[in-house]
């Protein structure tokens, strides 16, 4: 039978889903630029500021719900 996973675990995956994305972006990112494509770069590196931003918000509350020991 397959495990219910709690909220906090799934958000947790989210999250960490995010920071793969974030770090795959970035990689991109430096590839484009290599190629002399600046302004894509720039461009990119703004969404990446935003996620990274917000990565820090969506970590805060996992904390506040462990905290709480939420299921």
């Amino acid at each position: 039978m397959a495990k219910d996973y709690s909220l906090l675990e799934v958000l947790e995956r989210i999250y960490h889903n995010q920071l793969a994305l974030e770090a795959a972006l970035m990689e991109l990112t430096v590839w484009v630029e290599q190629r002399g494509s600046a302004e894509i770069g720039g461009n990119v590196r703004g969404a990446l500021e935003a996620i990274g931003d917000n990565a820090g918000h969506i970590k805060q509350g996992l904390v506040r719900l462990k905290n709480l020991n939420i299921d």
